[in-house]
């Protein structure tokens, strides 16, 4: 069986448990399968595909922002509006077909601006170019994932569903907790703050899994298991995300307002370059 039959057969599973008091250390120990099963599936992707044409971009400026959406939601014209550079637009899907740099220079700081292709539900699997989008946006200091205004909700859950996978954590910090593997000793757990998510028979279960017998944690905060298995991997990378809808010449008033009040969110028209500045 292969990872990604591995992958699918565990999400399977969470999706059929209730999440209860009886199956909370079953769903832990799901997570903690899941997470291994992702972390491999992205170490093999990084071995076999290498850099991708238009993909080896040197990172340069005071800051790095990715551009990240769907096909045709406006990147591309985002980036003809703010940077001196030209990315191909048009209606029509996929015309962004490498990586294409850019340059703002705002208050005294250059940022680098990159116009990733157009990604489709299933990239952090390998489908399209996710592999080598995904792997650029790692990379970048703020990631802004640009949705097309009319159909806002169910793209912005696909799209974060997509980094969460590959390890991005949008808008988060990393957890407080000290971990350090060791080679002898068992397992030393201490709290420093009453957990009331995890416990210690949790936290055992998910080290375990990861065939980590001796080690040294100490929690100082609470945090969920899906948390501390962020901390156990070790490879997650936490990023600043701002949200960006398009096209909202094309929605109601109201549903305007609604987005724009959204946490971290920015509602504007490319085509009529309203709010832009």
């Amino acid at each position: 069986m292969g990872i990604l039959d591995k992958i699918a057969d565990v999400e399977n599973e969470i999706s059929r448990t209730q999440k209860n008091k009886a199956t909370e250390y079953h769903l832990g120990l799901l997570k903690a399968k899941l997470a291994k099963y992702r972390s491999q599936l992205l170490e093999t992707q990084e071995k076999a595909s290498g850099k991708g044409e238009g993909f080896d971009v040197m990172k340069s400026g005071d800051a790095r922002v990715a551009l990240i959406g769907f096909p045709s939601v406006g990147k591309s014209t985002l980036l003809n509006s703010l940077t001196s550079t030209h990315s191909e637009c048009a209606s029509y899907e996929f015309t962004t077909l490498t990586c294409i740099p850019g340059v703002i220079e705002y208050r005294g700081a250059n940022i680098q601006l990159l116009d990733l292709p157009g990604i489709i539900e299933g990239a952090s699997q390998g489908k399209g170019r996710g592999r080598q989008v995904i792997a650029v946006a790692r990379t970048a200091d703020l990631v802004i994932i640009m949705l097309d205004a009319s159909k806002p909700d169910v793209h912005r859950t696909l799209l974060e569903r997509e980094l969460e996978s590959v390890g991005m954590r949008l808008n988060k910090r990393k957890p407080n907790i000290y971990f350090k593997p060791k080679k002898t000793g068992g397992l030393q757990i201490t709290s420093m703050v009453p957990l009331t998510k995890i416990n210690e028979k949790m936290t055992q279960m998910i080290l375990q899994e990861y065939k980590i017998f001796n080690a040294e944690v100490i929690f100082r905060e609470d945090c969920t298991p899906d948390e501390f298995i962020d901390v156990v991997v070790g490879n997650r990378v936490y990023v600043g995300c701002l949200y960006v809808y398009n096209k909202i010449d094309q929605v109601s008033l109201q549903e305007v307002d609604r987005l724009a009040r959204a946490p971290h969110s920015v509602v504007v028209s490319c085509n009529m370059k309203l709010n832009l500045d």
